[in-house]
């Protein structure tokens, strides 16, 4: 059977404030733990006023302290935006709090703007190391780094948390050369990079076999219509945000769907609604299982976030019953 996760991005509802997100990614993280969720993991994104979620690893932290079977792991740190040794030094402490439990996901963005990468002390060129860095990093934990000769990173040499690259841009080369699972955005270009994926994969001492996780944004609700309702808020934001530039905090669906949006709103807000399933708990189902057996996914991380949070947890209590 395909395992079901969750990324949660720790996402501002109108109304509130980003400590109340935080403490919502917290409690949702134990609800996903009892419906059977395989993974949970927070995210990691700077100076967005409608995103909370800007520290993934002491999120993590929090997330591992208050749960007790389910995996916590980051969906994921941008490299770039650190050094190595501090990515390793602050994974090895949450490998050794909670041992078996801990996911390492590893991106190569960089800030979304000037301003932002400036404040980092990085800059755009910084992603195109994301491979050198990421040789860095594993040699940490593994005890083999020769960048920095008689560094340690404890506790992490000799710890193994789980890695995995989250496939943007070249991602999935990279994740295929160094032997790591890879995780992959349903996008128009998904299915031939999953296929390079598997192609130029090499077994190492991480993975022996390529493995795909797909993320995808899914609502399941007792119709199909109040499934897709579920999904508006965030589609309206992601919107905003490339018109506007700032992701504002998510809206009741009903406050979407009345909205004037100008024609260049309207399109990016069904282009943000692509790829979204919805449906029945059964409709789902169907749905999910034609995306797995297309790309031969091993694992789907849902990623669906909504206004309501007694909705979002009911959406992801009929997934989970019917898968």
């Amino acid at each position: 059977m395909t395992r079901l996760s969750i990324l949660d991005r720790s996402l501002v509802r109108q109304g509130h404030d980003a400590a109340a997100a935080l403490r919502d990614t917290v409690r949702f993280a134990r609800q996903a733990e009892a419906l059977g969720y395989h993974r949970f993991w927070v995210s990691e994104h700077h100076s967005v006023p409608g995103v909370a979620g800007s520290a993934p690893t002491v999120l993590a932290a929090a997330v591992a302290a208050a749960t007790a079977r389910i995996r916590v792991g980051t969906g994921g740190v941008m490299l770039p935006n650190h050094r190595p040794l501090v990515v390793a030094e602050q994974f090895g402490v949450l490998e050794s709090l909670h041992p078996g439990r801990v996911d390492m996901g590893l991106g190569r963005s960089v800030g979304f703007t000037g301003g932002i990468r400036r404040a980092l002390g990085h800059g755009k060129d910084d992603a195109d190391d994301f491979g050198d860095r990421l040789d860095e990093l594993l040699g940490f934990f593994t005890g083999d780094q020769t960048a920095y000769p008689g560094v340690h990173a404890l506790p992490a040499e000799g710890l193994r948390p789980q890695v995995f690259v989250l496939a943007m841009g070249a991602g999935a080369d990279i994740a295929a050369a160094h032997g790591l699972p890879m995780v992959i955005g349903m996008g128009s270009r998904a299915h031939e990079a999953i296929s390079r994926y598997r192609a130029g994969f090499r077994a190492s001492s991480w993975a022996a076999e390529p493995y795909v996780m797909v993320a995808v944004n899914i609502a399941a609700g007792e119709t199909g219509a109040e499934a897709e309702l579920l999904q508006l808020p965030e589609a309206w934001a992601t919107a905003h945000a490339r018109t506007r530039g700032v992701f504002p905090p998510l809206l009741p669906p009903q406050e979407v769907l009345a909205l004037e949006m100008t024609e260049r709103e309207r399109a990016l807000f069904e282009e943000a609604r692509k790829g979204q399933i919805h449906g029945t708990g059964p409709e789902v189902a169907v749905a999910l299982g034609s995306l797995i057996e297309s790309t031969g996914a091993d694992e789907v991380l849902v990623t669906m976030n909504t206004y309501d949070l007694d909705q979002r947890l009911d959406s992801y209590r009929r997934l989970a019953a019917a898968l």
